[in-house]
């Protein structure tokens, strides 16, 4: 490979999806025009060299900055000049980044720093605008017919040092408002979903492809704590393979999920990947092998598997990307979900830090109905960590209410209710609660697990465990499994299943050792199979665990049974095991 010194223009086209989604044709044809007219020529007469062109942007090289500065300001004013008469919302415009620097040239293409730096600075120029580093500043002051502006020290992505930048005031301004959006990424988490690519060979699977991408955006959206890009943005890019880099800072995203459909001999392959918009790095991805029995049913099942992976997946992203944040820097959404983090680690100090946070987000943004419903689901966990009962379920449920009163579509908002009414007994209650929020969003795997517990004690056994085989389904690394797990082990207990119920309740254990309400039914269902030894030996370490353990406190409580019957039998096990009886 040979290397040299170049000046590098990087320009790109603003809003080309949202021009192409809106006309394909005319826009490509415009861009084709303004390209052999006016773009092309500015470049070659400045001698520049165009070395790489993608669908809307391009790469040139001049020897020398100075005519790399003339050339990027004839092409910004002979396209204001062009697109004058253009309605403001179909004008098109570029941003064009200026840097000198040592280059790679192999095969016709051109790589290093210099390039990355190049690229880099046309994304943070305004529309219409031209953006250089401090090096190539030098190399023009006073030497070019054009006003800089300093535009002090930048930050730029993947750039290990910040860098001095100087933007060039143009003679002439934009006419009218250009419609550019803020492409800073939502404080929220975005994503957009690609069409899947059909692998089949068979122009007739596409609906399949595109059923698939059209589904998973749908229940993608039911989310709500993310913002979904509409499937007309994202299908602007069928039939292409475009960078997911691109792809993130044209539609102003943080995550890209991409995937391909191949179907043969009856049956159906699907991948699907999660990328991170800004690094281009897998956060995640799955293959998926179906019988094609059914068409809709494994769109159904397809799409419930992506989407019950995808949201914890981005959630764990979203926690990584904030946890270097100070926390008295974090806006609301950054509270809740670094809350979320604290009460995954299910320990009475990280409860408290998870409160800590989420009154923080309110204070910050009173009107934040997910910051209440958290608040209400991390003050009930306090109860387990030694919290007054009374006071604390009072908190819980009226900050609960006011969640729901801030937005009544949100899943979480009823998920946090029914959480509340669990602690109550009120299992009815808590069952209608849950299947609310179930019904807003049927991907949510935490309100599927959860309302495991009000169905196995409300006296619905069969409907606890499909409840929970759902939710490790959807979520299996879910933090609170090891709770599911152990609301599966009541189920089956009430069901009089009690081998199941032992080994529901080994899991429970093994992912968290030291659940003494787990340990206590384990030893329940050994004392029903007949195993005193290993019951009592059960019994003993949840006595060790939770000192105060009795039958009649966990036996005939608060949270208990609903059912006479189901009560005195696990009242009884518990004896057999050797639990105090008061």
């Amino acid at each position: 490979m040979a290397r040299r010194l170049a000046a590098i223009i990087a320009a790109d086209m603003v809003s080309y999806s949202r021009l192409m989604a809106a006309d394909e044709e005319g826009t490509l044809a415009r861009l084709q025009k303004l390209r052999r007219e006016l773009i092309d020529p500015a470049i070659a007469e400045a001698g520049g060299e165009i070395v790489k062109l993608t669908g809307d942007g391009m790469l040139a090289l001049f020897d020398s900055v100075v005519a790399a500065v003339e050339a990027g300001v004839a092409v910004q004013n002979a396209l204001l000049t062009a697109e004058a008469s253009e309605p403001a919302d179909r004008r098109i415009a570029f941003r064009i980044g200026i840097h000198v620097g040592d280059i790679l040239l192999d095969a016709g293409d051109i790589y290093g720093d210099a390039v990355n730096i190049a690229a880099r600075l046309e994304g943070i120029a305004p529309a219409c605008g031209i953006v250089l580093s401090e090096d190539a500043w030098r190399q023009v002051d006073g030497k070019v017919d054009v006003v800089f502006t300093d535009g002090g020290e930048q930050t730029l992505k993947n750039i290990p040092r910040p860098m001095r930048i100087y933007r060039i005031e143009l003679a002439m301004e934009p006419a009218g408002t250009l419609p550019v959006p803020d492409l800073t990424p939502p404080d929220k988490p975005s994503i957009a979903v690609l069409p899947f690519q059909n692998m089949s060979g068979d122009p007739d699977q596409e609906f399949f492809a595109d059923g698939m991408s059209e589904d998973i955006i749908t229940a993608l959206s039911k989310l709500r704590w993310f913002f979904v890009i509409a499937r007309n943005s994202t299908f602007s890019y069928k039939g292409s393979s475009p960078d997911i880099r691109n792809v993130a800072r044209e539609l102003n995203v943080r995550y890209v999920l991409e995937g391909s459909v191949r179907l043969a001999g009856g049956r159906a392959r699907i991948t699907a990947q999660l990328i991170d918009g800004e690094t281009g790095n897998h956060l995640w991805a799955e293959r998926y092998d179906r019988q094609m029995t059914d068409i809709f049913a494994v769109q159904d099942d397809i799409t419930e598997s992506v989407v019950g992976a995808i949201g914890p997946q981005l959630q764990a992203a979203e926690i990584h990307r904030i946890q270097s944040k100070p926390p008295e820097s974090l806006d609301a959404w950054g509270c809740v979900i670094r809350s979320l983090w604290h009460l995954g680690r299910q320990t009475g100090e990280d409860t408290d830090e998870a409160c800590r946070l989420l009154r923080q987000a309110i204070a910050t943004s009173p009107g934040y109905a997910k910051a209440h419903s958290v608040l209400a689901f991390a003050e009930s966990r306090r109860l387990f960590f030694g919290a007054d009962f009374d006071t604390t379920v009072a908190a819980a449920r009226e900050i609960a209410r006011v969640s729901r009163e801030l937005d009544d579509d949100d899943p979480w908002s009823h998920f946090a209710s029914g959480y509340v009414e669990c602690f109550t007994g009120r299992y009815d209650d808590a069952i209608a609660w849950y299947r609310r929020a179930i019904e807003l969003n049927e991907n949510f795997a935490l309100a599927h697990g959860n309302v495991a517990a009000a169905l196995a004690l409300g006296g619905h056994p069969d409907e606890a465990i499909q409840a929970v085989e759902r939710a490790l389904r959807m979520s299996p690394r879910d933090p609170f499994n090891f709770s599911y797990l152990h609301f599966a082990g009541l189920a089956y207990f009430a069901a009089g299943r009690y081998a199941e119920a032992v080994a529901a309740e080994e899991r429970a254990l093994r992912e968290r050792p030291n659940f003494a309400t787990a340990m206590r039914c384990l030893a329940a269902c050994h004392a029903a199979l007949g195993q005193i030894d290993k019951a009592q030996a059960a019994i003993a370490e949840a006595l060790r665990l939770a000192p105060g353990s009795t039958v009649q406190r966990d036996a005939y409580g608060q949270v208990a049974y609903a059912q006479a019957e189901d009560r005195k039998r696990y009242a009884e096990a518990l004896q057999k095991a050797g639990l105090p009886e008061k």
